[in-house]
């Protein structure tokens, strides 16, 4: 068992199998992977990387399977534990450079680049001799949420690891307080119960737990609104979307390449084979200016959702506002964050009373209504923006009009 020294966590035990699969270069691509993309711009010390996430997430796993195993979990096998460890390292070595950004680009999710990566190669070779032949296909059904194991929320779920190392993490490395989770008590406040629905075995979280839980929340919330949807960071990713969409578009780049690139070796290709303007802006971080923004909580529920999904359309309509604004072609951008969730519905409660209540619409009786806040902060926090090169003058009622018809 080796010790990694880690901010966060202090002291992150590693064995001999994560060891063995840390050292492979499909792992150690994470190293020179951003976590939070280009937030370092805004935020300075916002430089670590998908490698030390990676080996937090494997530390959180490790230690609520421990409690888990205290507790005396049922039907839970020495190898799903080790199968369920190795998913929460192994789940982020499908990542683009610059994090999720070419994503909304349509670039192949990182979940499926990770099938690729965990069950051919050297990866899915190491699995096979040291868990089992079906070891990579189970980690792979682990990282996209389909496994069919107690375990699974540990991985992938409204609860998931993943979640609160990264919140822990962004925020301490940002220089931030909006992070706050009290993770020891959400951890052991984990439990495996059956299901209400369908009576499977899954992760909730005990009725005590439920006051970290709404940590979890509130800290996800402040860090979407005051970090990772922070005005210039969405300047910078936008930026940076188009000008890898430009490169994909004229011939220069493949997007089947994108997930073998560094965040530098990306940009360096791009200096070398596709020089540009918007490129040399994002270098030396000449950002594009808000000309006018709303709140999603001022908008249809649909109201620009295609701006997330559909680049051409998208496409279209910046250059239609730059050409009315007499801008050229990529210099002006919209912008509106992919929909997500702040928390998602389906945690079951385990009532002081050992009755197990899922937390829906609804809400529990005796706490506060969890979902029904979390819809409301994500509106708050989520804006749609119009970026531009250079200061114009604009009328927001115009442009407004120009996007609900594009």
């Amino acid at each position: 068992m080796e010790i990694i020294r880690d901010p966060i966590w202090n002291n992150i035990r590693v064995d001999a199998l994560a060891l063995e699969l840390v050292d492979t270069p499909v792992f150690q691509r994470l190293r020179y992977v951003r976590q939070l993309g280009l937030t370092y711009l805004v935020y300075p010390g916002a430089t670590h990387t998908r490698f030390e996430h990676a080996l937090g997430a494997y530390h959180l796993c490790r230690i609520a399977i421990a409690l888990l195993r205290e507790r005396g979990i049922a039907d839970v096998s020495e190898e799903e534990c080790t199968i369920t460890t190795i998913a929460a390292l192994l789940h982020d070595v499908g990542h683009y450079p610059f994090s999720h950004a070419l994503e909304e680009i349509g670039a192949t999710h990182h979940e499926e680049v990770a099938t690729a990566l965990v069950t051919t190669g050297i990866v899915a070779s190491i699995l096979r001799a040291r868990i089992g032949e079906n070891a990579p296909e189970q980690i792979i059904a682990l990282i996209r949420g389909q496994a069919d194991t107690p375990l699974q929320g540990l991985v992938s779920g409204s609860l998931d690891l993943d979640k609160i190392e990264y919140l822990k993490r962004d925020a301490h490395m940002c220089g931030v307080a909006y992070g706050e989770i009290d993770v020891d008590r959400l951890i052991n406040s984990m439990v495996l119960v059956g299901d209400p629905v369908t009576g499977l075995q899954t992760v909730g979280v005990a009725e005590k737990g439920l006051s970290a839980l709404e940590s979890l929340l509130f800290a996800k919330y402040q860090m979407y609104r005051n970090v990772y949807w922070h005005h210039a960071v969405r300047s910078a990713t936008a930026m940076y979307k188009r000008l890898v969409e430009d490169a994909c578009i004229d011939g220069v780049l493949k997007q089947d390449q994108l997930a073998s690139f560094t965040d530098e070796g990306l940009l360096y290709f791009l200096e070398h084979r596709a020089p540009s303007p918007l490129l040399s802006a994002l270098r030396s971080r000449h950002l594009f200016k808000r000309v006018v923004e709303w709140p999603a909580s001022e908008l249809d529920d649909e109201f620009g959702e295609w701006i997330g999904n559909d680049r051409p359309r998208t496409r279209a309509a910046e250059d239609s506002l730059a050409s009315a604004l007499g801008l050229q072609s990529g210099e002006l951008l919209l912008d509106y964050p992919e929909k997500t969730q702040m928390l998602g519905l389906d945690i079951p409660v385990l009532r002081r009373d050992a009755t197990v209540e899922r937390l829906t619409d609804r809400g529990i009786s005796g706490a506060i209504n969890l979902p029904r806040l979390s819809e409301e902060l994500y509106r708050s926090a989520r804006w749609l923006r119009v970026f531009t090169a250079t200061r114009v003058d604009a009328s927001a009622d115009d442009i407004m009009r120009t996007i609900a018809d594009s």
